[in-house]
């Protein structure tokens, strides 16, 4: 008998133990002192105390928390671009959004093939070390000629199987982009033709990679944002959306500019617009919602979120990119207690969940002004039940026997987290994506001792600050005025130039 794990499938029946198992009894997730959990294939088939059957192997992880993958729906799967801005605003002036110039010149790849696929196998493997072992990817567009291709998913979908991480993936689409005039007032400018373009290439991308790769790689709509979807893109989306029964990831009020832009040109709001196209719901995932009504019109946002609870919708949860752009949920009690689905997204670097999570805890125990409005269960049941919920999945987000063997373990002998009281607590208090060690999606181990199987990580971290830094160089090119990469992008701190040596040798 066994009592190591190792990469790939494992014959028989394993069974681990830890200090502590995260079941899943009556509809919630409970806490399992020295419990098991057996799983063979890709399926579990005991999780409790006493497994009276035989198994080939036991694995011991000590002083551990074994629980369900994360679920990450808006997982950034880029070289993040948004870092970029986290210092350096307004972002018309920064290059994240096109100036007129650089649309009129012609908008161009600022990434090759070999590069996209890269990111996406770079960011994979930076997920799963996260211990999320379910994820719907997201890119920036802003540095696209206009939208993602099929190719790069295809390539993105090699790289999954490759990991062992289960995606849902669709190239991203769009009918508009936001604009910088010459005179700096920021519009927009529309091409319906390429959306539906992207539209139909995505559905077929969609049903043809359904299921592959022994149901790892699932299907996915992702129109890029609100403000950039015409009326003709959001009809054509939900009857494919019908016909193909695939998740759809909208975002959709996340900022004051997209509000002011939707309500501008349609004489209502994101979700009342999206209502009247008949896209709210349950398949449909908007991430954000930190901009649910304008401050006027305050008294709305609680018809706006009825509608998305009626509709079946399901918030996905990014507090960190949201929180470096100054914006929060107000407050995620609130929107909790109206019975509003709510899952979770990194968005941005790093992809930690647990940052993530201990974000969210806390700015919703702030913005309610209550300390108990929030509880630490409320944020690991988003990122597990809420996702599966999400996704309409059962077989994901929990330990329970027939579910998908997706766990994780999660060491709690680091000294940084100090004296361990509720191991759910102490996560949300002081732990990391750091204190992973082990992760497994469909029974099949992908992180062993924080190691990714086919993944170098120092190579991989040095080769994406090399690609980086090129595509920092190139920011000029689609920024407003098209200034010096130095103007662009400020210091904390100034900068002393490095002294030159002076010449010592005989003669210098």
């Amino acid at each position: 008998m066994s009592s190591r794990v190792c990469f790939g499938p494992l014959p028989g029946r394993s069974l681990i133990t830890a200090r502590w198992i995260v079941g899943h009894r009556n509809g919630r997730h409970c806490l399992l002192p020295k419990a098991e959990l057996v799983f063979e294939g890709p399926r579990i088939v005991f999780v409790g105390h006493g497994f009276p059957g035989p198994v080939e192997r036991r694995v011991d992880f000590g002083n551990a928390i074994v629980g369900p993958g994360f679920i990450d729906l808006d997982a950034l799967a880029d070289l993040d671009t948004t870092i970029l801005a986290f210092d350096n605003q307004p972002e018309h002036r920064t290059g994240r959004v096109w100036p007129r110039t650089y649309l009129e010149a012609g908008p161009y790849e600022m990434y090759d093939r070999e590069e996209l696929a890269f990111q996406k196998c770079y960011a994979f493997a930076r997920l799963l070390q996260g211990g999320i072992t379910t994820a719907a990817p997201i890119a920036s567009l802003f540095y696209r000629a206009w939208a993602e291709t099929v190719e790069e998913f295809e390539d993105a979908a090699i790289a999954a199987a490759e990991l062992g991480i289960r995606v849902y993936l669709g190239p991203a689409f769009s009918s508009g982009t936001a604009v910088v005039e010459d005179d700096g007032r920021v519009t927009m400018h529309f091409n319906e033709a390429r959306g539906l373009e992207g539209l139909r290439d995505a559905a077929l991308f969609a049903a043809r990679l359904e299921g592959a790769h022994g149901g790892l790689i699932r299907g996915m709509l992702a129109p890029n944002r609100i403000e950039t979807c015409t009326p003709g893109l959001l009809d054509g989306l939900r009857g494919v959306a019908e016909e193909l029964g695939c998740p759809v990831r909208l975002h959709a009020c996340q900022s004051a500019f997209e509000y002011a832009t939707v309500l501008t040109a349609h004489g209502m709001g994101p979700i009342e617009w999206l209502d009247r196209h008949g896209l709210l719901m349950p398949r449909l995932l908007i991430p954000h919602l930190t901009h649910v009504a304008p401050s006027a019109r305050i008294e709305r946002s609680f018809d706006d979120l009825a509608r998305l609870v009626d509709g079946g919708v399901s918030l996905v949860h990014c507090p960190l990119v949201a929180a470096r752009y100054g914006d929060a949920i107000n407050h995620l009690a609130r929107y909790l207690k109206l019975g509003l689905n709510v899952a979770m997204g990194t968005d941005t670097a790093p992809p930690d969940m647990i940052r993530n999570m201990q974000l969210a805890l806390l700015i919703g125990r702030v913005l309610a002004q209550d300390a108990q409005a929030v509880r630490a269960e409320d944020l690991y049941d988003a990122a597990t039940l809420g996702g599966a919920r999400a996704l309409m999945r059962d077989d994901l987000g929990r330990l329970e026997s027939g579910a998908l063997a997706d766990f994780t373990v999660f060491d709690l002998s680091r000294p940084e987290l100090g004296q361990v009281i509720d191991p759910i607590q102490t996560m949300m208090i002081a732990g990391s994506s750091h204190s992973f060690t082990h992760v497994a999606v469909n029974g099949e181990f992908r992180m062993i001792g924080r190691k990714v199987k086919g993944f170098d990580e120092v190579a991989g971290a040095a080769r994406a600050q090399h690609q980086f830094d090129r595509l920092v160089s190139r920011y000029p090119d689609r920024t407003w005025r098209h200034p010096p990469v130095e103007d662009i992008f400020s210091s904390s701190y100034p900068v002393d130039p490095i002294p030159v040596p002076h010449d010592e040798s005989p003669g210098g």
